[in-house]
């Protein structure tokens, strides 16, 4: 089969991407480079869409979450990976969380299924000279291909770490200590009691002495090529957090609010959550616990957390590098290289963040193609949508001197009118407004757009 475009990367924006292609006839090579014998340092697995950072998609409410909207947007698009999120989903509070098995089979069998997709398991080394192609690659480009990228856009790309959580065996928590209970008893929708996170509760003594121990904790120490590289605010280890300052733990990862430990009927001074790693509960993800603390240490102060006294892990935290293009400064509207237009980018390595913004700029890159391969022009999603929002940002509106990886939030979106009798709406009203004004903006583009 003669591809009509090839697809680089087959993480989540490279198999969303080559989804959109595929299902509309679109003859396409989606080239993966693992099961070649090569991983990057955080893939632990062959399978497409691999999850390695956590196995939330975040929130899932699109009435008042950036995040939720997304999912909204995603899905009213014949998303694939939010169809097999929906498909492999497990218990999250308000969160989308997924078994991060059954996700990956599940967008390997659809893709498997279409006959105009071929995968191949192969490393791609240069950036195609012609023909049309997206580059998915993702934050841990294999380095020859980066090289390239690097030659092709002038300019070195920007680079920061993210960070891996541990994940426990459910079995070797204590349950006598610890409880089950979503925040606000906030459930995460038909089938959910409201009890979806093991919360482990620390007293003020326990908690001083465990934000002793993660300044104090040995950490791995960088490459001389890692040194100056900084972290992403999303994805922060939490012992770089715990150095900010005493309590900045408390109001972020470890905020003891909605939580009422049944030992004392009252909120803990800080608690630790966990939250489900896998369908049937096995495994448990500490949630904003990612770390670059050294096994050892994470083996010692991690057990100190009440409940965790004898925990055991299937996974400690670890630490990779990730690289993103300027975007702004070398992308155009539609995602191609303004030096190369044969050339798209999708995915984190444009300077998104997030799993579900990663394929969304996937789906989108996808859907340009597919215009573009039809001889149509591409009409912009609209502004006011999260699609919209997160792709200005990242090719055109962000500074391009201070660019740095982006969620898609509110922030992002056209200011709102102002509310009844031209007063200032409450927080929750416009989380609503932005939300109704964008649901309404994708439903007229498309009506207008063959999409």
């Amino acid at each position: 089969m003669t591809p009509e475009i090839h697809i680089i990367g087959g993480g989540l924006a490279g198999c969303e991407a080559a989804w959109q292609l595929a299902r509309r006839g679109i003859r396409v090579r989606l080239s993966e480079m693992r099961g070649t014998g090569e991983r990057s340092p955080a893939h632990q697995t062959d399978a497409l869409a691999e999850l390695v950072c956590s196995n939330s998609l975040r929130s899932d409410d699109d009435a008042g979450n950036a995040v939720g909207l997304l999912h909204h947007e995603m899905r009213a698009l014949g998303s694939l990976i939010l169809a097999a999120a929906d498909e492999a989903r497990v218990p999250a509070g308000s969160a989308l969380a997924v078994d991060r098995t059954l996700f990956s089979a599940a967008i390997d069998t659809a893709l498997a299924a279409q006959p105009t997709l071929d995968i191949r398991r192969e490393r791609i080394d240069a950036l195609p000279a012609s023909g049309l192609a997206i580059i998915a690659t993702g934050p841990l480009t294999a380095t020859a291909l980066a090289q390239g990228i690097g030659a092709a856009t002038g300019a070195e790309a920007l680079a920061f770490f993210d960070a891996l959580a541990p994940i426990v065996y459910r079995d070797s928590i204590d349950m006598d200590v610890c409880w089950l209970q979503s925040r606000w008893d906030k459930g995460s929708g038909p089938g959910s009691d409201g009890r979806d996170y093991i919360n482990c509760a620390m007293d003020k003594a326990q908690y001083l002495a465990f934000h002793a121990g993660l300044l104090a904790g040995e950490k791995t120490e960088f490459r001389e090529w890692e040194a100056d590289t900084p972290y992403f605010e999303g994805c922060m280890p939490i012992e770089v957090m715990a150095a900010r300052g005493l309590d900045t733990l408390r109001f972020g990862p470890m905020k003891p609010v909605g939580l009422d430990d049944p030992r004392t009927g009252r909120w803990p001074y800080a608690v630790v959550q966990l939250r489900q790693d896998n369908r049937q509960g096995s495994l448990w993800n500490m949630v904003g616990f990612q770390t670059k603390l050294r096994h050892a240490e994470q083996l010692r102060l991690f057990r100190t957390i009440p409940g965790l006294e004898h925990a055991e892990f299937a996974r400690l935290g670890g630490l990779h590098r990730n690289t993103f293009l300027n975007s702004p400064r070398l992308l155009d509207r539609e995602l191609r290289l303004k030096t190369a237009p044969h050339l798209r980018f999708a995915g984190q390595i444009t300077g998104c963040e997030g799993y579900v913004e990663s394929a969304a700029v996937g789906l989108a890159a996808g859907l340009m193609a597919a215009h573009e391969l039809a001889g149509r022009t591409f009409a912009p999603f609209p502004r006011e949508t999260a699609l919209g929002a997160l792709l200005a940002h990242i090719t055109g509106e962000a500074m391009a001197e201070s660019f740095q990886p982006m969620n898609v939030n509110f922030g992002l979106f056209p200011p709102l009118d102002d509310g009844p009798g031209g007063g200032r709406r409450r927080k929750t009203d416009r989380k609503r407004a932005y939300t109704d004004r964008a649901k309404a903006a994708l439903r007229r583009w498309i009506e207008g757009v063959a999409v």
